[in-house]
């Protein structure tokens, strides 16, 4: 029998690594009044930073994710901490469009992006047994939630009492937490290994498999939609409130309520996993999503109807992540997941990329984020049509230890 040791000290120390890296990104929208009054470079560059933040986020994913495979993850995670820390502190001193994309959009989103989704939930898969993996990743997908509960009002207050520039360090010293944090994941001689992939199949050889495969393209689809959804909201939706004449505080807390809910939604993901089709599940959290913004829509732009927006959108916020995952791992083993979900990943920040740029050209076009409200529900509509085709087998139950 394996020791149950292994599967909560990798997923504790996975949530607590996403819970610092992901509440980091996902607050930097409340930066973007204080970097576009401050540099005077204008929201429309601000946005595109951002907005190249989300994709070199999603395009870091897959590459260090097949150095993780290769080398392992430790490693991988600690780099990421370090350049994660040294975007935020460069940041204050860039008063050139160049410079900001540099360390805000490339440096800053790549070293998140060393020790996000795809290498932690990839290296624990490695080393949980099958039958806990999906609870497992569901687990640490909700640190990644509970950072963003903590760290959007934790940086809107720093910036109300501190400035926007000490913010931005403060930010720097917990990415360089993370650093020890990973030590969690140091491989152990007398540790059982859980991951299966096709025999003799190389990484190059997993990947262009994976693309032969139309599953795997219908997974990518879904997560595109998902990443313009969710960087467009995170990125404007300070913005969004303020065009309601609602003060700052409604946008930290309406983003750590999103991220309070999505803990259990991310758990209970996991949960379902288990026991049901992943296809299903993502149905379900993308249809919710459509109707969420058509009712957010007809209401009047209240405090009350931001908080409770903010609540139903968290419940599949990144709640995503382990039935997407899952899928990956299901279809293709979990020996290279950490690289194919990592190019999953990717399809999700090309999507961000352009919520959080189109974002941008909306308000500064036309006044006002309708349009993109419009494109976000049609899209995740789509999104969860386009699920139902993947092939997916009913998740046995996990057979009873014998006497």
């Amino acid at each position: 029998m394996h020791s149950t040791r292994p599967t909560w000290s990798l997923a504790i120390a996975g949530a607590a690594i996403l819970a610092v890296t992901m509440g980091i990104r996902q607050s930097l929208g409340l930066f973007v009044s204080p970097l576009n009054t401050s540099t005077g470079l204008g929201i429309v560059t601000v946005s595109f930073t951002l907005a190249v933040a989300q994709f070199v986020w999603g395009a870091a994913q897959p590459v260090f994710g097949a150095i993780a495979d290769r080398v392992g993850p430790v490693r991988v995670m600690m780099a990421g901490g370090l350049l994660l820390a040294i975007g935020l502190v460069a940041t204050p001193f860039m008063s050139s469009a160049l410079g900001l994309v540099f360390f805000l959009g490339v440096l800053t989103a790549a070293g998140a992006g060393a020790g996000s989704f795809s290498i932690l939930i990839g290296a624990a898969a490695n080393r949980i047994a099958p039958e806990k993996r999906s609870f497992a990743s569901g687990f640490i997908n909700a640190g990644g939630s509970f950072g963003q509960f903590v760290f959007a009002p934790l940086s809107q207050a720093l910036i109300a009492t501190m400035g926007w520039i000490a913010a931005f360090w403060a930010l720097a010293v917990a990415a360089l937490a993370t650093i020890p944090m990973s030590l969690a994941f140091r491989e152990r001689r007398d540790e059982p290994a859980h991951g299966a992939t096709a025999p003799g199949l190389s990484l190059s050889g997993q990947v262009s498999a994976a693309f032969r495969d139309p599953s795997y393209w219908c997974l990518h689809a879904g997560f595109f939609t998902c990443g313009f959804h969710i960087a467009f909201l995170v990125t404007h939706l300070p913005g969004e409130v303020a065009l309601c004449g609602l003060p700052a505080s409604v946008s930290a807390a309406s983003l750590a309520i999103i991220g309070l809910a999505n803990i259990a939604g991310s758990l209970g993901a996991g949960w379902l996993g288990q026991a049901h089709r992943m296809k299903w599940i993502l149905f379900w959290m993308y249809g919710t999503r459509a109707a969420a913004i058509a009712v957010y829509l007809v209401l009047p732009k209240t405090t009350a109807t931001f908080y409770a927006f903010a609540a139903v959108l968290g419940l599949t916020w990144l709640a995503t992540v382990p039935p997407t995952a899952g899928l990956v791992g299901k279809l293709f083993g979990t020996r290279f997941l950490a690289t194919l979900f990592g190019l999953t990943l990717l399809s999700h920040q090309v999507g961000g990329f352009f919520g959080a740029w189109l974002g941008g050209l909306a308000i500064a076009r036309t006044g006002s984020f309708d349009w993109m409200w419009y494109a976000d529900m049609a899209l995740a509509a789509a999104a969860a049509v386009v699920n139902l085709p993947i092939r997916e087998a009913h998740p046995r139950p996990a057979a009873a230890p014998s006497s």
